[in-house]
């Protein structure tokens, strides 16, 4: 636990930080406290230049089990509709932040993801998933929209419209394997294997330049919604001659020819 996140647990080594949503009495389902710490957290880490990575898994047994509907006002006790769209937009903020992140973000989906917690995995850059981190869209089954917490925006982009259509009207699950051959996550392995995976994602990730990872990802997230192939090559050509202009690229270049390891200064 961490004193400025209560219902975190933020562990910070040079430029990765792992983060782990803490509730596993609930399954790590979001009440205010964990949606107000997280929806923090992310806002300081898109400040912090020293901050490259981060990863996000949940304690216990799940991922993220959605909304907390305990400690959900429902009906009547929610107050009128704009208390509810309020509060609605204050747990959507959460994919908005991890969109908008300079970071690298990783889901470890070491349990289920369901509901938000499923947009939550969306959102993030990278997944991978152990044999119990499964997803679906759940509100479609509590007689409200499966169109919830940004999944109708990415699981379309990633699936296509079909079969997206086909997993949020039906609530059904998707399986790590068949999430694996789909492309919604990179690896599927057992959860005493999972850090390892990780690590091993880390070190690739990490002998990119720290710009040049800031940068694919504001590329490739503009890229995808871009109305041309001239729009994204204007894009690119404006990140690549930024890219070469700082001494990582020299020093790159110089640990490539020299078959070493970079020592990249973030400059």
């Amino acid at each position: 636990m961490n004193d400025a996140y209560p219902t975190l647990i933020v562990q910070r080594v040079g430029p990765v930080a792992r983060v782990t949503l803490n509730r596993p009495e609930r399954l790590n389902a979001l009440d205010d406290a964990l949606v107000s710490d997280l929806t923090r957290f992310l806002r300081a880490a898109r400040d912090d230049d020293a901050l490259r990575v981060i990863v996000m898994r949940g304690a216990g047994r799940a991922f993220c089990a959605g909304l907390d509907l305990k400690s959900a006002k429902t009906g009547s006790a929610a107050g009128g509709i704009s208390d509810g769209l309020r509060a609605q937009r204050r747990i959507r903020d959460i994919m908005l932040e991890m969109h908008r992140l300079p970071q690298v973000i990783l889901a470890a989906l070491n349990g289920p993801a369901s509901g938000a917690g499923m947009g939550i995995a969306l959102a993030a850059d990278l997944r991978i998933a152990t044999p119990q981190g499964r997803m679906n869209a759940a509100f479609i089954k509590l007689g409200v929209s499966a169109c919830d917490m940004g999944v109708s925006y990415f699981l379309p982009r990633m699936l296509g419209t079909s079969l997206a259509k086909h997993y949020m009207l039906t609530g059904r699950f998707i399986e790590p394997q068949r999430a694996l051959e789909l492309g919604l996550v990179s690896a599927v392995v057992e959860e005493d294997a999972l850090d390892v995976e990780i690590d091993a994602l880390l070190a690739d990730l990490l002998r990119a330049t720290p710009l040049g990872l800031r940068l694919t990802k504001d590329a490739f997230d503009h890229a995808v919604d871009m109305p041309s192939l001239e729009s994204v090559l204007a894009l690119e050509d404006r990140n690549q001659i930024l890219g070469v202009q700082g001494e990582d690229f020299a020093e790159g270049v110089r640990a490539f020819l020299e078959k070493r390891e970079p020592r990249y200064r973030g400059a």
